[in-house]
């Protein structure tokens, strides 16, 4: 059989260990599901080379005949990739894979397709079935000359590691993957493969619910759109605060609509200043258009541009140009908004055409100090925070009672308890407080309910704390922060499923952002150190990277190396609890008693690891290495009060808890909380 592109022998060439289809011929199942997948996702017959009795035994010794040389040209290579697999010895290995690669690389195509929205994939589509030591992910590397990615088939469950079959429970399953999506997701992506060989147009993306991941990013989807920093010309620099507000007032007001996907404010701010092209930052953060504009602000009187690029196109749609005052400032913002909505012939809701409207502070200059103080928060010291708390003060005075600046004040005195750098009980009092104040005003309130999700996780109830951020994306669907703690939430209680949809969400709204650690957390708490470790690796030097690297390492019992890590984190970072609870388990792990005792005396801190699950497993892990039975199992159990529920981790995966698994009431305490985590919704 032919391939559907001139001059080729074959679609497809699956290629395999043959110890990996013994038994239950894991290997002939999946070719045959795909078989039968291809056929209602192609209109032509797509041609697939599978080889049931590969030359599995001669190993190098054997020189590829001329036969595989004429079935190698394909369009598209799928590694069935394993342990046994990744073998520099195997046939396979030497003469399928990397052949391949060669054969390709130099063919009218070569290695990497571009597909018609721009962005670009591979013609090697790993599926793996097994998770691989860093070693042989770094073999694979080496001959793709890239990340090695691909759709996985992968069944976990606390001591199992196994190809998923199509009879396994994704329930039970920590991957949370079920086997026929994953088929489906494999010829999606062949299609949006075979699609890019031949230049033809894909179906727009927001019809599909499945869009394959090339190079580490999602098909672009034809509503969205990044609003990038508005430029200051002001005469007065110190103005920057009003163009940034501006900005993210925009990003805000467009998060509302639930069928365009926005991209947040922490990923749009990395391109401030930038001299980066307007195609090539779309293409970066994966949108189709882009909005750039400038403000100058004199005194009371303002002049706005805006303009609406086609990021794919690079071409213009609409600009606008407004002049006024300060007075006018809700107005313009309106209009802006309203423009972009009108040129995407987006389908507003009565609720969207009213939150576009609404003005949540009406006087001008305590929505000054409104930004202001957002803009105080985003920096996270604190002084920056008390600098914050005191401009909405002044803007409470100005405006009344609004809900708005109570839940941004709700929010800044939990920051302090939050980053570990102010420790009162006033200030979470302070915060619940504010959000009562901000709910009496509009039992709606985004901000609310946000701030009531993160008081909830100090306050020890993971399931209030879910229910409210999820409230906040039934109203603001792009809302970077609930995405972001949702992804944190369900990775410590290593829940995979309800991780992988929110993180997919958060990726494609925050893609440049802090959220790169998640998927190292995700590793870190459902087990796989390994992985946690060489994910880590790809993180930036951020204060947050470094801190959870050194997780990575630490789990992995690299005790002098999370050391360092911690070690290049600013003065201010190393002063926070959030690095000093790290550092307690490392130093008991290196047999630093004098260090550990020290923190572990300050009551401060221990009262802050107290009201956090996380941290407080931290505490609980330093004292069992260091062999203190009853501190270490009050720990555990705290941890667990305060809404920690990962069975797997708790009952096998960590390390450092391994001194006290034997004890009973240790024993008793997870017979419930099994049955949470089974059980938890």
């Amino acid at each position: 059989m032919s391939s559907i592109v001139e001059g080729y022998n074959y679609d497809i060439f699956i290629s395999y260990r043959q110890k990996d289809n013994k038994g239950e011929r894991w290997v002939s199942e999946f070719v045959e599901s795909l078989k039968t997948e291809l056929e209602s996702t192609f209109k032509e017959e797509i041609s697939v080379y599978f080889d049931v009795n590969p030359h599995d035994g001669l190993l190098e010794t054997h020189d590829v005949d001329e036969s595989l040389k004429e079935k190698l040209k394909c369009l598209i290579f799928i590694p069935i990739i394993s342990r046994t697999y990744c073998d520099p010895k195997s046939f396979a290995w030497e003469h399928e894979f990397k052949s391949f690669v060669e054969i390709a690389s130099k063919d009218q195509f070569g290695l990497k397709v571009k597909l018609s929205h721009g962005n670009v994939a591979g013609r090697v589509l790993p599926v793996r079935i097994y998770d691989l030591d860093p070693s042989d992910i770094k073999l694979c590397e080496s001959v793709l000359g890239s990340v090695l990615r691909g759709v996985d088939f992968v069944y976990s469950e606390p001591g199992v590691n196994r190809p998923l079959k199509s009879d396994d429970d994704e329930k039970i399953n920590l991957n949370r993957t079920r086997y026929r999506n994953q088929i489906n997701k494999v010829s999606n992506s062949l299609k949006e493969i075979i699609s890019g060989l031949k230049n033809e147009p894909v179906e727009s993306p927001t019809e599909r619910k499945d869009a394959l991941l090339v190079e580490n990013k999602p098909l672009i989807n034809e509503k969205s759109i990044i609003v990038l920093p508005f430029e200051n010309i002001s005469p007065d620099p110190d103005q920057e605060y009003f163009s940034d507000g501006l900005t993210e007032e925009i990003i805000t007001d467009l998060s509302h609509i639930h069928d365009l996907l926005v991209i947040s404010r922490s990923s749009a701010m990395t391109f401030k200043g930038t001299k980066k092209k307007i195609k090539e930052i779309a293409g970066e953060v994966n949108v189709r258009y882009v909005l750039e504009g400038s403000v100058r602000k004199a005194g009371n009187n303002l002049r706005i541009t805006a303009q609406l690029i086609d990021g794919i196109r690079d071409s213009h749609i609409w600009a606008g140009i407004y002049r006024g005052t300060l007075d006018d400032i809700f107005d313009i913002q309106e209009k802006v908004s309203g423009s972009i909505t009108s040129e995407l012939k987006l389908k507003l809701s009565v609720e969207e055409r009213k939150n576009l409207s609404v003005r949540p502070i009406k006087d001008i200059q305590a929505f000054e100090y409104y930004l202001k103080a957002k803009q105080e928060i985003n920096n996270f010291t604190e002084s920056s925070i008390t600098k914050s708390i005191g401009y909405l003060q002044r803007a409470l005075v100005l405006e009344g009672d609004n809900s708005s600046i109570y839940a941004e004040l709700a929010h800044a005195y939990y920051q302090f308890w939050n980053i570990g750098i102010r420790i009162e009980l006033s200030d979470l009092d302070k915060a619940r407080e504010f959000v009562r104040k901000a709910f009496e005003l509009d039992s709606d309130s985004p901000g609310g309910h946000f701030v009531s999700g993160l008081l909830e996780v100090t306050g020890g109830d993971a399931r209030k704390c879910i229910s409210h951020l999820k409230k906040v994306l039934s109203i603001s669907p792009n809302h970077p922060n609930a995405l972001l703690w949702l992804t944190m939430i369900y990775s410590i209680q290593g829940i995979a499923k309800e991780f992988n949809d929110y993180y997919e969400r958060l990726s494609r709204v925050d893609p440049v952002s802090i959220m790169n650690i998640i998927p190292v957390m995700l590793s870190i708490y459902t087990g796989n150190y390994q992985l946690a470790e060489q994910q880590s690796g790809h993180l930036g030097l951020d204060d947050f990277s470094l801190l959870t690297r050194a997780w990575a390492l630490m789990y992995n019992k690299k005790g002098e190396e999370a050391y360092a890590e911690l070690e290049k984190a600013s003065e201010l970072s190393k002063s926070t609890y959030m690095f000093k609870a790290t550092l307690a388990v490392i130093n008991a792990y290196l047999k630093k008693d004098k260090e550990v005792k020290q923190l572990f005396d300050d009551e401060k801190f221990m009262l802050w690891a107290k009201r956090d699950f996380q941290y407080s497993l931290f505490v609980a892990e330093a004292f069992a290495v260091l062999h203190y039975r009853k501190e270490a199992l009050s720990w555990v159990e705290n941890s667990i009060n305060h809404g920690l529920i990962n069975y797997p981790l708790l009952f096998e995966y960590d390390p450092y808890l391994e001194p006290i698994r034997g004890e009973e009431e240790f024993k008793k305490l997870m017979e419930r909380v099994k049955y949470e985590w089974e059980n938890f919704e």
